[in-house]
């Protein structure tokens, strides 16, 4: 498995795999069976791949893909806060929900 390091976006991330791997776009897009121009926006994180994309992408390049997913569902996090301009504080209420949530589930 390629070790993955911490970049700041799934795409960045994705483009670290890509150019890690020395392929192009176009290399990349055509093994993953998307447009190479889907492939350039989900890199400048002007789109995001699905749960499918993200299993793809995990297989191909032999990284977690419980990995890829956390950084992708971070992003989404983050750019929801900041679309929001809400503090970090909602971060430690979200985890409280989620504890809750579970415990909910399990009754």
């Amino acid at each position: 498995m390629i070790p993955i390091k911490k970049p700041t976006t799934f795409g960045e991330l994705l483009r670290q795999l890509r150019a890690t791997a020395d392929m192009t776009l176009r290399e990349v897009a055509v093994n993953l069976e998307i447009d190479p121009s889907l492939l350039a926006k989900i890199e400048r994180n002007q789109r995001q791949p699905t749960k499918y994309l993200i299993k793809n992408i995990a297989v191909y390049f032999r990284v977690s893909e419980k990995e890829l997913l956390d950084e992708f569902l971070s992003d989404q996090i983050a750019y929801k806060i900041l679309d929001e301009e809400a503090d970090l504080n909602i971060l430690k209420v979200a985890e409280e929900k989620v504890a809750y949530i579970k415990t909910l589930r399990n009754e």
